[in-house]
């Protein structure tokens, strides 16, 4: 029983410790004052900024009350512990055991959350497919990677929507674009960034040969109203087109699908799968708008890491994981080093111990930084 005590005793302090990393106290003065911001009545006249003000406020309360609740439970959980050892209730041990176990999940599960560092991690995300190297295996590679996105997000209870899609001449898909929306959704995906390599035998080959094929994805937080960029108009060309379906076929009878290229980047986004030109043209300038910011983004941390010396080659030259389906199985991470035999789980959407680990990666090399 004191052994048992001792454990609810370290939960405790293991959770002290990271309320004060996180900082709990410093959120709810926060939380304080900027409802007091709130009440005054000149507020929403700059409502940009009240907007802004609102938002944070929620997520501060909801981490602080998760915090302020766990350490409630484990609290009480310690008394209980306290009176049960007096009483020497062997029924009650049991229940203190379970008990134990489930807010120490609790705890595992909040603490994940503190890895979620990026400024935009809690944002909805916006994924690209794109087929690389390959032919019509890269084709059909590209549409696996669609489908394994597709069910991670449902198993993650996310909406998904296609934004845009090209499928392929013989087989797959040349690209896809998905609006990917819910809690975390660019923190968990923002792992998948960077080229993923397929290696198996092609079903696509009469002589049976082993294959190997590239896909490109490339992952976008969608942004609030507040953070967007302005673009002007001259900047843009906005091209329409009939949407198309599998073969080339038109789906629409009218013209609806736009494509919207920012001249100066070169950086074009296409919309085809609202019902209306008016509603493509705001979908597909919505993402291009998130595009030039991210790229802004990466712009002042590449020279930031330039200047530490760690620059990396984006986009293609960025292999991140190999999926090999024979003569073995395998997926496995580059920078991580996480692998897994199970590559027909993976394909079927498992895919948050891929995420988990990268994040505490990314943690690691920040602290060695």
């Amino acid at each position: 029983m004191v052994d048992q005590i001792k454990k609810i005793k370290e939960l405790r302090k293991s959770l002290l410790n990271t309320r004060g990393l996180l900082d709990i106290d410093g959120k709810k003065l926060k939380v304080k004052n900027n409802k007091l911001k709130m009440n005054q009545p000149d507020f929403w006249k700059n409502q940009k900024n009240a907007v802004k003000i609102s938002k944070e406020v929620e997520e501060l309360e909801e981490t602080v009350n998760n915090w302020e609740a766990l350490f409630k439970e484990i609290k009480d959980l310690e008394e209980l512990a306290i009176e049960v050892e007096k009483e020497k209730d062997e029924q009650m041990l049991n229940e203190l055991d379970k008990m134990y176990v489930k807010l120490k999940k609790k705890f595992k599960k909040l603490e994940f959350f503190t890895l979620f560092i990026g400024k935009y991690d809690k944002n909805n995300a916006i994924l690209s497919i794109h087929s690389g190297t390959g032919g019509v295996d890269a084709q059909d590679w590209a549409q696996i990677l669609e489908r394994m996105f597709l069910r991670f997000a449902e198993k993650m209870q996310w909406k998904t929507k296609i934004i845009n899609r090209t499928t392929g001449s013989e087989a797959g898909i040349k690209n896809v674009v998905i609006n990917i929306q819910g809690n975390w959704a660019y923190g968990y995906l923002r792992s998948e960034n960077g080229v993923h390599r397929l290696v198996r035998i092609s079903p696509f080959d009469a002589e049976q040969m082993r294959h190997t094929s590239f896909a490109l994805v490339e992952v976008i937080p969608e942004l609030h109203e507040q953070e967007k960029l302005e673009i002007k108009d001259y900047d843009l060309r906005i091209d329409v087109f009939k949407s198309s379906g599998p073969g080339g076929q038109g789906v629409n009878t009218t013209d609806s699908a736009v494509r919207i290229t920012h001249k100066p980047t070169n950086i074009s986004v296409s919309c085809q799968t609202e019902r209306s030109q008016h509603q493509n043209k705001e979908t597909a300038l919505k993402i291009l708008k998130s595009k030039l910011y991210k790229l802004e983004e990466e712009e002042r941390e590449q020279k930031e890491l330039k200047i530490r010396g760690t620059a990396q080659k984006a986009e293609w030259g960025k292999q991140i994981r190999s999926y090999v389906m024979q003569p073995y199985k395998m997926v496995k991470d580059h920078r991580t080093k996480y692998e897994t035999q199970d590559i027909d789980n993976v394909l079927d959407g498992d895919l948050k111990m891929f995420a988990e680990e990268y994040l505490k990666h990314v943690e690691r090399v920040t602290w060695n930084a």
